[in-house]
Parts: C-alpha cells; structure tokens; sequence
C-alpha cells in the first residue's frame, strides 16, 4: 500500500456531543431530553430567534473553553496505531479560524485543538507519533482543499460532504464521508459509518 491519508478534525476524529448538550442547556437554548447529537443540537438551535448567532456562540465556547471536555471517537486510536505501523503518512487537514468571531474571549481555537491533541498523546512516540508538521489549520474550506491537493492525499476522510462538493477538490483523491447517522451512498463517495468500517475499508478490505 502506498497511500497517503487526510483527515479531517472536528467532528470526524473529536466527539463533541456531549459538549454541545451540556452547553446549549447551560445556555438555556434546548430543554432536557434533547437528541444528543451536534445535527440535533445544531437544528434545534438555529430554529431560535437569531438562532444562527445563538449557534456560532455555542460553538465558540465547545471549541474553545470547553474543548478539554471533547473525547476522542471511538476506533480512532487503533487506526491511527495501525497507520503508523504500516507507514502509512497521516495528515490532519481542518477548517479552523484562530478565533471564533462570536467569542468575546478571543481564545485561539488552534492552540485549543493543539493542547488537546497533546493531552491525548498524539505527539507522543509512544501515543500515535505525530509530528506538528503533519498537522493543518485552514481558514476557509477553499484553503482546506488547497492544502489536501498540495499533500497529495490519495483518501480525506471527512464527516462534512461539503468539503467533497467542493469544485476544486482533487479528482484523483478518495472521497470518504464519515457519516455516524447511518446515512447510504452518495454520488462518489464512499459512505463509512465509523471507524471500525474505516479501518477495514483500509486493512481487512485491500484497497
């Protein structure tokens, strides 16, 4: 195999489920027994009065204050141990302003993912063994795809398929939708429902 992976960050290696619940009830903005699913959330609070400005300031504060509280999706680790012991390249490439423009904090949301990454050991030569070089903060998802074809990335893993819809993404590179809501095929896209069928699409299925 000679493959070089991209992956995507926020909702696609990160679970933020339990963030996002617990912060739009602080919020008082979904009532208890809400779904607990960042798409539920997200719908449930965009439907608000000014509900899209109501979401981009739960989001500031899960992707920044609270980020520590983020888990690491289950399935993630083995994979990420099984690339490295096959010398597969592995890139992380994410859409991530340094600042959400509806934090009043202003705190760095890269940095934030930088120290959460190093809690969960993926600098360390006994964790997954990144480097910070393999790492990738865009600004736009245009600059995102950029950077995807600038690494030459045979597959990008993503949970968003508007990174793939994207005119400029790369032809040549494999299109995975991370989809946890059971979603079936869409277009060119390979639709794998967790890491478990990702790691198998990669080592028990010989791509």
């Amino acid at each position: 195999m000679h493959f070089i992976l991209g992956v995507d960050f926020d909702n696609t290696l990160v679970n933020y489920d339990d963030v996002f619940l617990k912060t739009a009830r602080q919020m008082g903005l979904i009532e208890n027994g809400a779904v607990r699913h960042k798409k539920n959330i997200r719908d449930a609070v965009r439907q608000l009065p000014d509900g899209e400005t109501k979401w981009q300031q739960v989001q500031a504060h899960v992707y920044g204050k609270a980020m520590d509280e983020a888990v690491l999706i289950s399935g993630v680790g083995r994979f990420l141990k099984a690339c490295r012991s096959a010398g597969l390249p592995v890139y992380i490439v994410s859409h991530k302003t340094r600042f959400a423009a509806q934090d009043t904090d202003r705190i760095d949301l890269r940095q934030a993912a930088l120290d959460w990454m190093k809690q969960k050991g993926f600098f360390d030569f006994q964790g997954f063994g990144f480097s910070t070089d393999q790492v990738f903060f865009e600004s736009t998802r245009q600059d995102k795809v950029g950077r995807i074809k600038q690494l030459n990335c045979t597959h990008f893993i993503d949970d968003l398929e508007e990174t793939f819809l994207e005119k400029s993404f790369p032809e040549q590179t494999a299109r995975i939708l991370y989809s946890s809501q059971g979603e079936g095929p869409r277009g060119d896209m390979k639709v794998l429902h967790d890491w478990k069928e990702i790691y198998d699409h990669f080592f028990s299925n010989g791509r």
